[in-house]
């Protein structure tokens, strides 16, 4: 990662967030202390910016700055509010079409699944604030630059996220191993979201209990499952055939 994508000090990250600036996430080291240190945490948690703590050897290899034990990492885009954008593509007549990543990590699945949404029309990606990827400049390479072009929302809650798809009229549709119908079987015309989980532990429990239909694509090999990206295409390209 560019030293441009990160901001260094304490102080510094500080004014960057309360500047208004994007921030993806912060990392600090763990022995860290101090009235400045409140400050920042209390600023994190004011702003809803996830914060890890780490050893010191770390945040040395970024860079070699003095960086008092925290660096903040930028954010390639401006995340968009799901709850803004929703009503507006009801406003502009169209159905919604939602793509829900539930725990992804693998920022080159993330980028080939946002270059797959952008082509086929999806309207936007929603994202988990915690425990997943972020927008950063690998994911944006990956994605041919899609992900500058498709709105994406980080949620602080995805499972309120998805609620509020569902009550907003959306048809909510989870993929996952364990359903009993495959992906062919379900009528996907209307305002549809899909939610696809992380290869090794796919949807959350929490997240499948609350969606309308349960979803799998048929496998005929011995490999335990599609790579993420290539499942996401082929159930988004599956709406867009049942639409046409």
């Amino acid at each position: 990662m560019k030293e441009k994508e990160m901001i260094f000090g304490i102080r510094a990250v500080i004014e960057a967030i309360e500047a208004g600036k994007e921030i993806d996430k912060v990392i600090v080291k763990r022995e860290l202390s101090g009235d400045l240190y409140k400050e920042l945490v209390t600023v994190l948690k004011s702003h809803d910016i996830p914060m890890q703590k780490v050893p010191v050897e770390r945040i040395d290899r970024f860079t070699r700055k003095n960086h008092q034990g925290v660096i903040a990492f930028l954010s390639a885009i401006t995340y968009e509010r799901i709850e803004d954008i929703i009503p507006f593509l009801y406003e502009q007549g169209k159905n919604p079409f939602i793509l829900v990543l539930d725990g992804l990590t693998d920022v080159r699945n993330f980028g080939a699944i946002a270059r797959t949404c952008e082509v086929a029309g999806v309207d936007a990606i929603v994202i988990p604030a915690r425990g997943s990827v972020t927008v950063n400049a690998d994911a944006v390479k990956t994605s041919a630059g899609a992900l500058l072009k498709i709105p994406v929302c980080k949620e602080q809650n995805l499972t309120d996220a998805i609620r509020f798809l569902k009550d907003s009229g959306i048809k909510v549709v989870a993929a996952t191993e364990r359903a009993a119908q495959t992906y062919t079987e379900v009528d996907y015309n209307g305002p549809v979201a899909i939610v696809m989980g992380a290869e090794d532990t796919g949807v959350s429990n929490d997240n499948l209990r609350i969606c309308d239909d349960l979803v799998k694509i048929p496998q005929f090999g011995t490999i335990g499952s599609l790579n993420v990206s290539v499942a996401a295409g082929i159930l988004i390209y599956e709406v867009i055939r049942q639409s046409k």
